[in-house]
């Protein structure tokens, strides 16, 4: 099945919004064993209709095509494919009435543009969306003879994404003929070569599943291809094989990993970040349920915060410096101490550019974890990135020793 992807936008091309779309539908698809052929990003108005005419030529069995829904004027992918498709456009009730309550909830007076987001080009099926006001449209093959199937999806994340999963993934998985399905392992600690060397190249050697690797900071995600028996026969190796390196293999973050095993051994967490900012309790309550595990996050980042929050003695930071081991230790067990929690994660460290010195150079960072009734464990390490690397890598790196901690609880 040939599948296209047709972003719209100005402000994507512009850079000041990022393309998600593209890697979002492409891992839904690929969970469904599907892939896009080919992406085209273009800017709003008659770019589009170019665009789609372009696709059409290229014969994709589906093309999916994302914004341009909405009510304003810059707003006209619906309005181009309903005439290049001779179709006329109807208001179609339920929508209406849809758009109409969600605005009388919210205490909004309804003006006639908005009310353009109901209108369907006839053939069309409307994919409702319960977080927005537009909805998907979905246009068979050979509404017109020689137009490929189509989906419109709205441009907001938050919306787009409900219409995919509930509408158009069943409407692809009921006509998938392939036995071929993915699975990703997301690997931390270790670099794509690695896990290439380790395993990748002898399944590659075997010729019976496709191998690729997704590379993040600390973060590979190892993805084969190919029928669910082949994928069987090689799962227990892998597993063996990436150890505890092995974070999942459903492509749950790392953060996702932590929170579920803090709840299942009933323990809680609490953070004391300098360097990092907050990122850490940040990626922690990006995760729904957190409030379940997730305590107290402090962020301590001048020295008097860390005397006055977390108790760091003055003549500890006197003697050694904020960045160092005995204050990463001192600073996990003072949030240990005011949390009340099972585990306490810290960082400090020199973020830069600027601040480091020879002993203590950019991107040093120290880590505390301390846990209930044990040995507070501080260990050391260098960043030398910019700083929303450096404070990803450090968040990174945090985590995935609670996560390798709370496995070793577990067993």
């Amino acid at each position: 099945m040939k599948i296209e992807l047709l972003n719209t936008g100005t402000e994507l091309l512009l850079g000041s919004v990022a393309n998600s779309h593209l890697s979002w539908i492409g891992n839904s698809l690929l969970s469904l064993g599907l892939r896009i052929s080919q992406q085209t990003a273009v800017p709003d108005g008659p770019a589009i209709r170019d665009a789609l005419c372009e696709a059409k030529n290229r014969h994709p069995d589906i093309l999916i095509v994302t914004g341009g829904l909405g009510p304003t004027s810059d707003d006209v992918t619906r309005e181009i494919c309903a005439e290049l498709l001779d179709l006329p456009l109807e208001q179609d009730p339920a929508t209406a009435e849809h758009i109409r309550e969600r605005f009388s909830k919210r205490g909004i007076s309804l003006t006639e543009p908005i009310l353009r987001q109901a209108l369907v080009p006839r053939g069309a099926s409307v994919l409702p969306n319960q977080n927005g006001t537009a909805p998907g449209l979905h246009f068979p093959k050979n509404l017109k003879p020689g137009w490929p199937e189509i989906f419109l999806l709205p441009g907001p994340p938050r919306e787009l994404q409900p219409i995919f999963e509930n509408s158009v993934a069943p409407l692809l998985r009921s006509r998938i003929s392939s036995d071929l399905t993915a699975r990703t392992y997301r690997v931390v600690g270790m670099g794509e070569s690695a896990v290439e060397e380790i395993i990748g190249r002898h399944i590659e050697l075997q010729g019976i599943l496709e191998v690729g690797y997704c590379a993040r900071l600390n973060e590979v995600d190892f993805r084969l291809v190919g029928t669910p028996s082949a994928l069987a026969r090689w799962h227990d190796r892998i597993l063996a094989t990436l150890g505890e390196n092995l974070v999942s293999t459903s492509q749950e973050s790392l953060e996702s990993v932590v929170v579920r095993s803090l709840a299942e051994q009933n323990a809680t967490l609490a953070v004391a970040e300098s360097c990092t900012g907050g990122q850490i309790a940040s990626r922690i309550t990006d995760v729904p349920g957190a409030s379940a595990v997730f305590l107290a996050g402090f962020v301590t980042y001048a020295n008097s915060a860390k005397t006055s929050q977390l108790h760091v003695g003055e003549k500890l930071l006197e003697n050694f410096g904020a960045v160092s081991a005995p204050v990463a230790k001192a600073m996990a067990e003072g949030a240990l101490l005011a949390s009340g929690a099972t585990y306490a994660l810290s960082t400090t460290g020199i973020a830069g550019p600027g601040g480091g010195s020879p002993e203590k150079p950019q991107g040093t960072i120290f880590f505390g974890l301390a846990a209930r009734g044990e040995e507070t464990a501080v260990w050391q390490a260098c960043y030398p990135y910019d700083r929303n690397a450096f404070k990803q890598v450090a968040s990174q790196t945090a985590l995935d020793a609670l996560r390798r901690k709370l496995r070793t609880s577990q067993k």
